[in-house]
């Protein structure tokens, strides 16, 4: 298969590695400096490129920021026939472009970024797939995804979104609220070492990421139960309620519990 890969970044040079061994492989990015580095593919820098190499998938894998705007912009250089497809990790859009634009496409989710996932080894990562796309361009990534030992689930854009909100927003959100109130230690300790190095890793992502994020239209009704749970416990330890304070403690352990064991 001929698949052009949109974007040289960290997850476009990830997939071109990944496939450009069995696939006649080719990235875009209008930034040579970008392309310097990649290997067993081609290399293209304008558009005119791509409408030569004839992809028949397409992976867009800029930022968040640009996802729309590069498919505006590329579409009238792909083949009728092509599959479009996005990795994007928030969906807001996505589908009234695919239902606008008539094409063939497929939308996933690689839930392993850059920052943390060890790019080698991925058994215990997750990845989704959308639903409501191309067969021939699900099944490709299925495979692709089981080839990396990934966990994979199917949700429409909606159930992708709320899923996304839910497991992104809540560990964003507590993760700011931990850098906006610390400050520099002397003699830390092993678990403010460790809030340390995730605050750092969230904080390293692209601001467009985190902002999408955010603002995704589920995000807000998710971080509301922070601030529900933070007035709670406040209240336990202004009181200091023992017993309060055992239930509770007792209610988010349950809600940790590793349920794979049992």
């Amino acid at each position: 298969m001929k698949i052009l890969i949109l974007g040289a970044g960290k997850m476009g040079s990830f997939f071109a590695d990944l496939l450009s061994f069995d696939h006649r492989t080719a990235v875009y990015d209008n930034d040579p400096q970008r392309l310097r580095f990649l290997y067993n593919c081609e290399r293209f820098t304008t558009p005119d490129e791509i409408r030569l190499f004839q992809p028949e998938l397409v992976i867009n894998a800029v930022s968040l920021k640009h996802t729309l705007g590069v498919f505006h912009q590329l579409l009238p250089y792909l083949p009728a026939d092509c599959i479009l497809s996005d990795i994007a990790s928030v969906k807001t859009g996505l589908k009234a472009f695919y239902d606008s634009c008539g094409r063939r496409f497929v939308s996933t989710h690689p839930m392993f970024g850059p920052t943390f996932a060890n790019l080698g080894a991925l058994a215990d990562e997750n990845a989704i797939i959308i639903s409501e796309g191309d067969r021939e361009g699900r099944s490709f990534f299925r495979d692709l995804y089981r080839r990396l030992d990934l966990h994979i689930s199917e949700f429409t854009f909606d159930e992708h979104d709320e899923t996304v909100a839910y497991s992104l927003s809540i560990p964003f959100v507590s993760t700011f609220v931990f850098a906006a109130v610390m400050k520099p230690q002397e003699a830390p300790g092993t678990t403010f070492k460790r809030h340390m190095r995730i605050a750092k890793g969230v904080l390293g992502e692209d601001d467009c990421l985190l902002r999408e994020i955010l603002f995704n239209p589920r995000s807000g009704a998710q971080v509301s139960r922070i601030r529900d749970e933070l007035k709670s416990l406040l209240q336990i330890i202004d009181e200091r309620d023992e017993a309060a304070l055992d239930r509770y403690l007792a209610r988010i352990r349950n809600n940790i519990r590793d349920r794979s064991t049992q």
